[in-house]
């Protein structure tokens, strides 16, 4: 692969949306372009702080559907930002000494930016903008550990069952179900029981990540 050194591609997150016919079609005419795997990853930050003010506006304002169908799409064209910066780097050969460092960084604003607005945007119960936090401090603490097995010379644990594009996932199917139900019922209990979903999954996926590396360092004695 153009443009990584074999570590590099070794820690890459596990995406079978990488193989995809459409995945390789629009790599290969975003490698055309003068656009940076880096400008990519920046890309991406825009699109969590729209979504993010979205549902911010949605918790002060009042429930849209329009405007949690947009906070959805913003999710979904974060996580396009997040594959595709990868995908040019490697098959267009347009890696740069900084790429590892906007792949990792941008990712981690563009969690908490998400998780915060969602809790805002759950609003009720009183409660839901601390499950925001907690869901924020969660996705930060996974991506530490699994970055922190790295540092010891470890491959880097992609695992679950809250990874970040299983958060993100969740995240997404909360927002439409809120659509749903505010449309069937008027109701607004689906994006905080989502968030308590991403939480209690997420502190699974913490210990399971350490425990993974405890298991490994003693390997090797």
């Amino acid at each position: 692969m153009m443009g990584m050194d074999k570590e590099q591609v070794k820690n890459r997150r596990p995406l079978k949306s990488r193989d995809t016919w459409w995945a390789r079609v629009l790599t290969s005419v975003i490698g055309r372009t003068p656009l940076s795997p880096n400008a990519i990853s920046l890309v991406g930050i825009l699109f969590a702080l729209v979504g993010s003010g979205i549902y911010v506006l949605v918790g002060h304002c009042g429930l849209s559907v329009y405007a949690l169908l947009g906070a959805a799409a913003c999710i979904q064209m974060r996580l396009l930002c997040n594959m595709m910066d990868g995908l040019v780097a490697v098959e267009a050969g347009k890696s740069a000494p900084t790429g590892v460092l906007f792949n990792e960084a941008p990712d981690r604003l563009e969690d908490v930016l998400f998780l915060l607005g969602a809790g805002v945007a759950a609003g009720w119960p009183v409660w839901g903008v601390q499950l925001g936090w907690l869901c924020a401090a969660l996705a930060l603490g996974t991506a530490y550990v699994r970055v922190l097995g790295g540092s010891l010379g470890l491959e880097q644990d992609f695992c679950g069952p809250m990874a970040k594009q299983h958060r993100m996932f969740f995240l997404t199917v909360g927002t439409l179900g809120a659509v749903a139900e505010w449309i069937v019922n008027g109701s607004r209990l689906a994006l905080p029981c989502v968030l308590g979903l991403i939480a209690a999954g997420s502190l699974v996926t913490l210990v399971r990540r350490i425990g993974r590396i405890v298991r490994q360092l003693n390997a090797r004695t």
